[in-house]
């Protein structure tokens, strides 16, 4: 079928920060696609999201998923999302080929009988046409019979901010300046077009506000969904300045390291300099307790605190936990 390889996009790197940052986020979206009833208190597991495929020739490709992961609640699913600007040929081949590695990576063999679980997979496209499908369709035509297994189509370009402030879709709302890319050019030669378009973002930041102020979100969270917001408007509105100084405005003007995050930051920084001027361990000791003080303020899950300092301080699972 020839070369499947993906280019990684500003997008994807967004989708990724969001799942890796504010994961709970994603529960929402899990209801809205697959009809799932989560509240929000389940724990989204991220798995690995790197593969080896074996090829013709005897060598091993990389494969990265944009999203493999667990939710864990009353009982265990498996999900794989990916995050898609715009239809390609060989989306549905990788699709496969990453759902086929995480079924197998769980496989269970008893007497001769190997049981894989294939996960529930969708895709975002961040754009979509008429004849975009609601969902795409893998069939497997076995000796033992037809198989196949959908693939559900979230258009994030369908969803009105009102929609997704109401069903709670925050993990949306990065994207949401795909709704308004054919009218770029209007509002840059218009400013009462452009107001328009500034009025919905102050709606959205507005809101980010009330669910703060509710206790529905943290400020970690809420930093965190604008941020990625400047990301996505900066990369798709760079040819038009007007557009992109309007919208940034009403978020907070210029893109910075969001405020949490560099709270965060400043924890695990500080621990370094102890570490380094003091030359023992108890410095290093106490930076990594001062992040995680930092962190559970922020209300972060658990295991997103135990991914960020094993990840910061080179520490194994085992030993981060001590931490908590």
């Amino acid at each position: 079928m020839g070369q499947v390889e993906a280019a990684n996009t500003p997008y994807d790197d967004v989708f990724r920060t969001l799942l890796n940052d504010c994961s709970s986020l994603i529960l929402p979206v899990l209801n809205e696609v697959f009809g799932e009833s989560y509240t929000g208190k389940e724990a989204v597991v991220p798995s690995q999201n790197e593969s080896f495929l074996n090829q013709q020739d005897g060598k091993q490709e990389k494969r990265v998923t944009d999203s493999s992961f667990e939710v864990h609640g009353e009982g265990i699913k498996k999900y794989h999302l990916e995050c898609q600007s715009s239809p390609d040929s060989s989306m549905l081949v990788r699709f496969f080929e990453y759902d086929t590695q995480i079924a197998l990576g769980k496989g269970v063999l008893e007497e001769g009988v190997l049981t894989v679980a294939f996960p529930h997979s969708a895709v975002l496209f961040l754009r979509c046409v008429k004849s975009t499908p609601d969902r795409f369709e893998i069939k497997m035509v076995t000796p033992g019979g037809d198989l196949s297994y959908p693939i559900p189509v979230i258009k994030t370009q369908r969803y009105p901010m009102e929609e997704i402030l109401r069903k709670n879709l925050l993990f949306l709302i990065p994207f949401h300046i795909f709704s308004y890319e054919g009218r770029f050019e209007d509002y840059e030669k218009d400013a009462q077009k452009l107001e328009q378009l500034v009025q919905v973002y102050e709606q959205m930041k507005n809101s980010l506000e009330e669910l703060l102020g509710i206790g529905k979100i943290d400020e970690y969270t809420k930093c965190t969904i604008i941020d990625m917001s400047k990301k996505v408007l900066d990369h798709i509105a760079r040819k038009y300045k007007a557009v992109r100084e309007g919208v940034r405005a009403v978020m907070g003007g210029k893109i910075l390291d969001y405020e949490a995050k560099a709270i965060r930051d400043e924890g695990k920084n500080e621990g370094y300099k102890e570490g380094r001027e003091e030359g023992r361990e108890e410095g290093r000791e106490e930076g990594i307790r001062g992040t995680v003080s930092v962190l559970k303020e922020l209300q972060l899950p658990p295991q997103v605190i135990l991914a960020k300092i094993q990840k910061q301080y080179q520490l194994s699972p085992e030993v981060s936990k001590k931490y908590l």
